[in-house]
C-alpha cells in the first residue's frame, strides 16, 4: 500500500548518458520502497524517455524530479538548461520505424498527462518537462 503522505525526490545528474541507467535504477527503488511496484515499468519507460532528452539534448546538467501526492498520483519529471520548448510528439504510423524523435510520443501515449513548462530562477534558466500517473 503506497503512502498517504506526499514525498519527492531530486536526483542531480551530470550530461553524461550513463546517467540515464542511474536514473532509472533510482526510480525502481524509489518506487519499490514507497509500495508503488506495480508502476516501475511504466514510470522507467517515461523517466528513460524524459533523461535521455534532457542529456541528449543540452549541454549542460539535468535533474530527474519524481513527486508522489495522495491519493495517487506520481509525477515524473526532467529539468535542463535549455529553455526550449520540447520537439511536440508526433504520431507514427504502423510502418515507420525511425532510431529517433519517438520519445514524446511515448510519454504521451504511455502517462495518464504530461506537460512542460520554462523555468527561470536565480539567473538560470531551462525547462521542466514531466508526466503524470494515476496510481489507481
Amino acid at each position: 500500500m503506497p503512502e498517504n503522505d506526499p514525498w519527492e525526490y531530486s536526483l542531480y545528474i551530470p550530461n553524461d548518458l550513463r546517467a540515464v541507467t542511474v536514473s532509472r535504477r533510482t526510480l525502481r527503488l524509489i518506487l519499490t520502497m514507497h509500495g508503488l511496484i506495480r508502476l516501475v515499468d511504466v514510470a522507467e519507460l517515461l523517466a528513460t524517455e524524459l533523461v535521455s532528452n534532457a542529456v541528449r539534448h543540452t549541454k549542460g546538467p539535468a535533474a530527474l524530479r519524481v513527486r508522489w501526492s495522495p491519493p495517487g498520483t506520481l509525477r515524473i519529471g526532467a529539468w535542463d538548461a535549455d529553455p526550449e520548448p520540447p520537439e511536440p510528439p508526433v504520431v507514427f504510423g504502423p510502418t515507420e520505424e525511425l532510431e529517433e524523435g519517438r520519445g514524446l510520443e511515448l510519454v504521451r501515449a504511455c502517462a495518464d498527462g504530461w506537460g512542460w513548462h520554462p523555468l527561470a530562477r536565480h539567473g538560470n534558466r531551462g525547462k521542466y518537462v514531466w508526466c503524470e500517473l494515476a496510481a489507481g
